[in-house]
This record gives structure tokens, sequence and C-alpha cells, in this order.
């Protein structure tokens, strides 16, 4: 090396011939035998500037490698400027574009899952393009909202991470902690993402094509009753209802649902909806799960084409996505451009554009949470049912006595149409003035415009929703943005020992929208979809889009930021910043808000004493403090605002206007204060590094529904009342194991714990229960306890015949089931709910391995998380209740019996007798899992070849996501989340199953 150490593993190969190299001894001595004396010999060593030297003639060599800190030298983006990795004294994670398309992948969340430690990315939905869940650090607030701030090119990006195109992406940094969030203020309390986009570059143009196919097919299927099963569990219910209703048995209450005579009623061969033979027999036996889901064919196409001079680059980056739903007829189209412009139009001025735009189109199939849906109906739906009669009709539930109402799958995924299209456009200028070599002024002018069409139709072939009437609706939102910032940048080093970096400026922000729906009912034909609402013989009262309070929308935000990161001798960084933010969502007294951070770093291998260790090349301590705010909530809750409603007069509608609800003029920002403590490390030329950082993050003034008198009219008034802490640890540990001549092996491990807690709610500390309360409460917000707390009884199994006089006290039989009464009280009530686990895990993280041997690589990926609860609502109706819906097969095979006693499935009995179905703890599973995420298997061509044709890149591959999942968790999917409330991750009922995606892709650059 450049200090005169021998450096074993030294890889020399003869340049341009493959297969011709050796690696150095554990002395740095090597011997090679080369065709030409006059030929070219290419050293490399990780942690080195690789180095070719010509022989010329020569066959004794002594070659020094210079130390290459271009890892610490490597520009990352940070709020309103960049920074060398070594100066950065905040917790910030990067991950750059080639790890991001490791594996295909249709959002940007789904490439950015597990690279960063301390985030947690749950993509809880199977349906193309779904919008993930992405909590940084944890949860920050109760109501003003937890998503991260995304950033685009130094722009606020209002229009959500699914809206842009992975393969347009240059870098991304997570900003975690407040010293490095607090620049963005009020908008940083949850974490900020920061994406930098391709641009063209300065040279010869080029034009590259990227493209992959993948098919996909349901990871994993859930063991439902087939028709046998379904049939003799029928058998069986009806059977036990002489022990739960004696009486009712012998009066003869039940003898008309006796199974046998239904049977005999519905194997007529006349009856076109005919479901048995002759010896009542079932005609059918349909799966559901195949029926409704499909292999699906997902393509992605990009093409770029970049390129440029000494005074302008350019670059048009195109792309069309299509990928299909495993579920029938569900979705996503993309089509996306967008177009840079950098141009140097004097020495002291650089001014640039980026346009882009998207047309994005889901279909969705349905979204109605748990009803009438497909995921429910495809376990729900009977087996003894066909898809189409012979006749051509739609089978349903129905059609076999006593079950509940329920429709075909297959027919909602052919009958029923609910679309989102979504055009985005957005786009920002910017001019880049150099007052001085040390100042420059840079001003940036950026709009997003969103503008959506979701129209909706629901045939009347489709029973349970519209009735007998086909129903159709428009929804339509138009939401723009536009964003202003000016700011300067002062650098300036003072001889050798002096660095100081200053950036001062000020940001305007201006959001409005508008949304309304409308709808009609009971068109004269199901030509017209929702393609002419005014055929509806009966038109709906408009409504707003997405049920939202305000049909028109608008907030605007003024802020003054500064950031000042000194050096000294390289070794000791100290960063200041603060920001103060002004936002019309408050009330008058506490408009303005100010969120300063500090923070200091000492580069501890800079010092005399570790400068050329051969062993640390690396070793940075951080610290770091600041406060953020959250504004992330409702407009106009400082403010009593206009409700309306409408009356009959006389047979004639009229409108009304009434106070809807109380203003808070003393309405303020949530405070979050954070303390992270850093430690980074680099080994032998960092072919190890090891990152860790631990933190605590508490949240005030948080803002929450607060009790008043009812005598004001008002339940309640929103105020700034409560306060939840986060703690958390985050581990990386980066290694390159082998590095020889033709093979690599690297592996990267990082893993982040998370605990918290909720520490004041208001004067009485009165428990909230946020939702989505189905049954009953499902969660708690209690103080002491994490917020995603689950919440219910604690199911102890089920009564045996030696405790049928236990039993008894609660009205109970041997073979219900048993509940723990936590006062002992002699009920089972609400008295005895208590918290049955927590939706947050404990910790989570990725285990990945990268080999390379010659012109193959192999990525093998693996994800993980353990310590938290799903809770499967899904067990309320495909498991407590039988006789009504088709069940999990378990509701049969696992159901008390005499002879089979301990379990905690209750006897069979028919829905129509009764049945226990509340929030309880066996409806709580161990969410644990560890998932193979993706293994990747590429393959790079010969420079030779690639020449030969002309090419600059030539790559092939193929990969294998989803290909396994080790878990407890008895449902599709232990990520997973139905509801959108901030809180209800981890609660489920009924979602979009996930897929095994196998992929074939080329990259292909000219």
């Amino acid at each position: 090396d450049d200090k005169g150490s021998p450096l074993p593993g030294a890889t020399v190969v003869l340049k341009g011939v493959a297969g011709v190299g050796v690696t150095a001894d554990a002395d740095g001595k090597f011997s090679l035998s080369v065709p030409d004396a006059n030929a070219t010999l290419v050293i490399s060593s990780v942690g080195f500037v690789a180095q070719e030297v010509a022989l010329g003639g020569r066959t004794t060599l002594s070659i020094k490698l210079v130390a290459d800190n271009k890892a610490l030298d490597e520009v990352v983006v940070v709020g309103y400027g960049t920074q060398k990795r070594s100066d950065v004294t905040g917790a910030i994670g990067s991950v750059k574009a080639a790890e991001l398309v490791e594996r295909p992948v249709v959002n940007i969340a789904q490439g950015l899952q597990g690279k960063v430690p301390g985030v947690d990315v749950s993509l809880n939905s199977g349906q193309p393009g779904a919008a993930p869940v992405i909590r940084i650090r944890g949860y920050s607030s109760i109501n003003a909202g937890n998503t991260p701030l995304y950033v685009v090119d130094g722009v606020f990006w209002e229009q959500g991470i699914t809206t842009l195109n992975p393969n347009d992406i240059e870098s991304l940094e997570v900003l975690k902690d407040a010293s490095a969030t607090a620049i963005y203020g009020a908008r940083g309390s949850s974490g900020v993402i920061l994406i930098t986009t391709k641009r063209g570059r300065k040279g010869s143009s080029q034009v590259s094509y990227d493209n992959y196919v993948s098919v996909s097919k349901l990871a994993r299927k859930l063991d439902v009753l087939n028709a046998r099963d379904f049939l003799a569990l029928e058998d069986l219910g009806y059977q036990n209802v002489q022990k739960f209703d004696p009486t009712g048995w012998a009066a003869g209450k039940y003898t008309a649902r006796n199974p046998r005579l239904k049977r005999q009623a519905l194997a007529n061969p006349n009856d076109p909806k005919r479901l048995f033979d002759a010896d009542l027999n079932p005609l059918y036996d349909v799966d559901w799960q195949d029926a409704v889901t499909q292999t699906a064919v997902a393509q992605s196409h990009n093409l770029a084409f970049s390129g440029g001079s000494d005074q302008t680059n350019f670059g048009l980056f195109l792309n069309y996505t299509n990928a299909q739903g495993i579920m029938r007829e569900t979705y996503q189209k993309r089509y996306s451009g967008r177009l840079t412009v950098d141009n140097q139009v004097k020495d002291w001025l650089k001014v640039g554009a980026t346009l882009n735009y998207s047309n994005i189109e889901d279909k969705i199939g349905n979204n109605f949470v748990g009803g009438n849906n497909i995921p429910r109906m495809m376990i729900e739906m009977i087996p003894i049912v066909p898809t189409l009669y012979p006749n051509g009709v739609y089978g349903k539930r129905q059609d076999y006595p006593d079950m509940e109402g329920g429709d075909n799958p297959v027919a909602i995924t052919r009958e029923d149409v609910n679309l989102t299209r979504n055009q985005v456009f957005a786009a920002n200028l910017y001019a880049n003035i150099i007052f001085s070599p040390n100042l420059n002024f840079r001003t940036v002018f950026g709009a997003n415009i969103s503008s959506q069409f979701n129209p909706t139709y629901e045939s009347n072939l489709i029973q349970l929703r519209a009735g007998t009437q086909n129903l159709a609706g428009i929804g339509a939102y138009d939401g723009k943005s536009i964003q202003w910032q000016n700011y300067l940048t002062y650098n300036k080093s003072f001889s050798q020992d002096h660095a100081l970096n200053v950036v001062a400026g000020v940001d305007a922000q201006r959001f409005q929208s508008q949304g309304i729906y409308t709808e009609t009912q009971g068109l004269s034909d199901n030509a017209y979809g929702y393609y002419n609402l005014a055929a509806g013989a009966t038109p709906q009262v408009q409504g707003t889009f997405g049920g939202a309070a305000n049909q028109f929308d608008a907030n605007q935000f003024l802020s003054v930021f500064g950031r000042a990161n000194y050096t000294y001798k390289d070794r000791y960084i100290l960063t200041a910043t603060a920001r103060s933010d002004g936002a019309s969502r408050f009330g008058a007294a506490n408009q303005y808000g100010f969120f300063p951070s500090g923070a200091v770093a000492w580069r501890i291998s800079q010092e005399p004493f570790l400068v050329g260790n051969k062993t640390i090349s690396d070793m940075k301590l951080r610290f770091g403090y600041g406060q953020t705010g959250n504004s992330n909530f409702a407009n106009y809750q400082s403010s009593a605002r206009l409700g309306t409603n409408s009356y009959i007069f006389n047979g004639v509608r009229v409108g009304g206007t009434t106070l809807g609800s109380l203003g808070n003029p003393e309405l303020g920002w949530e405070h979050a204060s954070q303390y992270d403590l850093g430690f980074n490390l680099g080994l032998w030329q960092n072919r190890v590094t090891f990152e860790a950082d631990i933190y605590t993050r508490t949240t005030t003034e948080l803002l929450l529904a607060r009790p008043v008198p009812r005598t004001s009219g008002y339940s309640s008034i929103f105020s700034n009342i409560g306060s939840v802490r986060n703690q958390g640890l985050e581990l990386a540990l980066n290694t390159v194991n082998i590095q020889g001549k033709d093979f690599t092996w690297s592996t990267n491990f990082n893993i982040s714990f998370l605990k918290n807690r909720v520490l004041a709610l208001g004067s009485a500390g009165d428990d909230i229960y946020p939702g989505p309360n189905f049954l009953n409460e499902t969660n708690v917000l209690r103080i002491g306890q994490p917020v995603g707390s689950l919440f219910g009884v604690v199911r102890a199994g089920t009564w045996g015949t030696a405790e049928a006089d236990q039993a008894l006290r609660y009205n109970r039989l041997p073979g219900d089931l048993k509940f723990v009464d936590q006062n002992n009280d002699g009920q089972i009530n609400d008295l005895d709910r208590v918290i049955i686990g927590k939706a947050i895990p404990t910790g989570f993280g990725t285990f990945s391995n990268n080999f390379r041997y010659r012109g193959f690589d192999l990525l093998v990926d693996i994800q993980f998380t353990y310590g938290n609860d799903v809770m499967n609502l899904t067990h309320h109706s495909a498991l407590d209740r039988t006789d009504q819906a088709n069940s999990y097969s378990r509701a049969y095979t696992d159901a008390w019996t005499p002879d089979n006693q301990n379990t905690m499935i209750a006897q069979v009995r028919p829905s129509y007798v009764y049945y226990d179905s509340r929030i309880d703890s066996y409806k709580v599973e161990d969410g644990s899992f560890i998932r193979g995420r993706n293994a990747a298997l590429g393959y790079n061509f010969s420079p030779e070849l690639v020449q030969r044709l002309k090419l600059a890149r030539l790559r092939v591959y193929v990969s294998a996501q989803n290909f396994f999942l080790a878990t407890k968790y008895k449902g599709y999917d232990p990520e997973t989340s139905t509801y959108g409330n901030a809180f209800a991750q981890g609660i489920q009922f009924f979602d979009y199953p996930k897929a095994r995606v196998f992929t074939a892709g080329l990259n292909v650059t000219l």
C-alpha cells in the first residue's frame, strides 16, 4: 500500500484476457506468466484505487496502491444541498440506483424495503401498485400523520411515492434523526426521504433500454372446506342443534332446516339451479381461490436517451408498465415520461428544468373492506354453488337455503368496475448563480398537479350492494401544489484546518384541492356503465370525493431556514440547523413554530494516533439533538367549521347550514424532540463497515380530541394534550468476505429494534380507541403501552364436560368457547378486556449476500420481522360462524367434540342457534416471519462481445421474489393491514393476497 505495507489478496490480471491472473500472497508477492512482454496488468484490492501497469519489457515490478476513500468522499444529498459522507453528523441512510432495481418492482417502496436500518416498509397488499406504509423510527403522532416527507429533486412531492418510476431514480437518501430532518422543520417529524432522479451527462449521446417480464402466482392458499366437508359440517351442526336448543328441537322448530330436505329440493333435474344428483351428492365442488386468482403477467419497458456538451445536458426517460394482478381483472397500467435539461448559460449562471408526466390506471376489483368483496367471497363462497349455471346465470350463496347473502366473486371481478385514473404532472425550474468561488445562490420553483377520475359501476347482477338496481358513480379530484425556494450556500476553507459550509434561505408552499362524487342508480341497461349517469332513474345527492369533510381544501406554508456545518482538521465536525415554519392550519396565536437542532461528530480515525492504522480505516462518533414539528393533519381544525344538512319540506328538498365543530384558536404545533448517538467504523480499508445508532424521540403536545361539556352542544374540541415516545437501536454490518480474481462475496446485514410507549393522553389519561373497531374496539392507545396495542378478551379454550357446572355460571355449555373472567364477576363483558398483543415489531431487518463470478452475479435477500402480532379478523366469519358461509377447514377438523375437548374452536353448531364471536386473543396470531424476498441471477456479457455488437453494456437476469415464507401466521401473509387507519397495521379482515413472482429481464446500453 502507499504506506509500504504488503497487501495480501490483491488481484493481478492480464488486461483484456479473461482467466489470466493471480492473487498476491501474504507478503504481497505474486508471479504471473504473460504471453507478451509489453502487456498491461490490472491490479486491484478492496479499499484501494485500481491501477494499470504497462510492463514495457520489465519482469520485476514494485507496485503501490493508493487508498480509495470514495466511500467517505462520496457526496450525499441533504436538505437544500449536499455534503461529503465523511462530514455527515446526522443519521442518514443512502440507497443507490443499482440497489433499488436489484429486483424489478412496480413502486419505489419495494426497492427501499430492508435497505436502511430503522425504516419499516410494509407492503400490505398484493394489488399491483398498492401504496406501502412507511414508518421511519416508529410512530411520531396520533392524529397528525406518520408518513415521511418525500422530496424529489429538491421539491416536496405531494402525489405519493407510488407515482414515481423506480427506473428514474439516481439515488435515495433517508433522513432519520432530528439533526438531519430539522432543516425541514414541521414537515420532517416523521423522517424525510430525498429522491434524486437521473439526468443527462456531458459526453456522447447514449441510449439505454431496460425491460422485464414477470409471472406471478398466489404464494399461499388457505385451507377451506371442500364440498364434501362443507356438507358434512352442516350435517354435524344440525345434529348438535338438539344440544344447544333442546326445547326448540323437540318442538320441531328446526325441521324445515333439515339438510336432507334442502338437498332434495335442489335435486330436481329440471331445475336450472340444480345443485345435487338423485343420490344427493353435490354436482359442483368449486375451489374459489383457484377460480378467482390467475397466473398474472407483468411487463415493464424503460427507454432512456441522454447526452450533452460542455454547455447543455439533456435526458429523456420513458416508461410503460402493465402489471396484472393475481386476482382476475385487476391491474395497474402506467405511462410516464420525464425530460431534463441543464444549461450552463454563463460561467456564473446555470439553469435547468425537469418535466414529469405520469398516467396511472388501477383496476382494483372493489375496495369494500370486509363486505361483499372479492377477497372475502373467495374464502366464504360455498363450494357447492357453481361459477355459472348451465343457463348462464351466476351462482350465489343464497342459492342454498339458510346461507348469508354473498355474491359469486368471479361475477364481481367480471361485472364490477372500480377504476382509479390518476394523471400527475410535475415540473421544477432552477437557476444557480455563482457570486464568487465561495458563494452561490439557488432558486427553485416547483409545481405538482394531480387530476383523478375514478369511475365505478356495480351491475344489478351483483346482489348485495345495489340490491336489484345497478349503480354508477364518478369521483373526481384536482390537487395543485406550488413551491418556491430561494437559498444561499457559502463554502470556505481557512488555511488547512478549518472548513465552513452555511446554507440560508426561504421556502414557500401553497396547496389546494377540490373533489366531488356523483352517483346514480337504476340505469335502464347495464350497457350504459358509468358513461351516461343521466340515464339513471334515481340520481343520488352529490357527495365529496373520498368522503372528505370539505369539497375545497387549501393550506399554505412560509418558512425560513439555515444550517451551518463547521469542520476542524477534518476530524471535529459541528452542525447547527434551525427552521421557522408558519402554517395556515394553526390558530392565530400559534401559526409559527421554531425548530432547532445541533450535532457534533468526532472522526477518531483522523487523530494522529490512528492515521495510517492498518486495521482501522474509518471511525466516527456522532451525537445530535433536535426538535421538529408536525403539521400533517386536516385543514381548518383551529377554526369553527360550518356544516350542511338538507331536509324535505312540503316534498321539496332544501339545504341548511349549521355550526359543525368548535374552533380552537390556541391550537399549536406538535413538537418532537430527538436524541441520537451514532458510531461508524470501517476496517481494513472499509472491507468491513459497521454502523450503530441509538435514539430517543419524544413527541409532546399531540393533537387529540379533548372532551368538552355536553352543554356546549359538542362532545370534543381538537387540542394539544398528548405525548408518545419511540426508542430504538439500529445496527448495520457490511463485509467483503472474499475478493478474488474471479470471485467476490459480500454480505449486508441490518437489524432495527423499536420500543414505543404512550406517555400522556390528556388530563384524564383516558384510553383512546383509534379503530377500525370491528365487532368491538380492536386496539387501544393506553398510557404506558405501545400505540399498536391490540385489545380484547382472552380465550382460554373451550369448556369441557367436566366443567359443565362452571360453564353454566356463564350461561354456556361444554363445547362453548371459554374466556377469562378477569374480574371474576360471573360474566364476560367489556370489563374483561385486556391488551392481547402488539402490532409494532420488536425487531426487523435484512440479511443479503452478493456473489460475483466472472460475468455472473447472484443476489440472495432475506427479510425478517419478529415480536409483532396480527389480529386476524377473518376468524369472525370464516371460523366462528358456520352453516351460513364457507369456513376454514379447521372449523370442522379442529372443533370441539366429546373426543377432542382440548381445543380452541367451539363445537360445531349452525349460526342460527348461537355462536360466540368477539375480539379475543385467539384472533391474535404471531406475525413474526422470515421471507425470501429476492433471489436474482444475472450475467454481464464480456466487453469483447459487447463491443462487437456495437453496444456499451448487455446484461440478462432472472429473479424470484417472495420465494419462501416461514411464519406461524395462518393467513395469506403476516405483513398486512386491511384498513387505512394509522394504527391498524397488523389488523386484517380479508385482504388482497401476495404473489410469488418470477422475472426475466434485459439491460442494454448503446
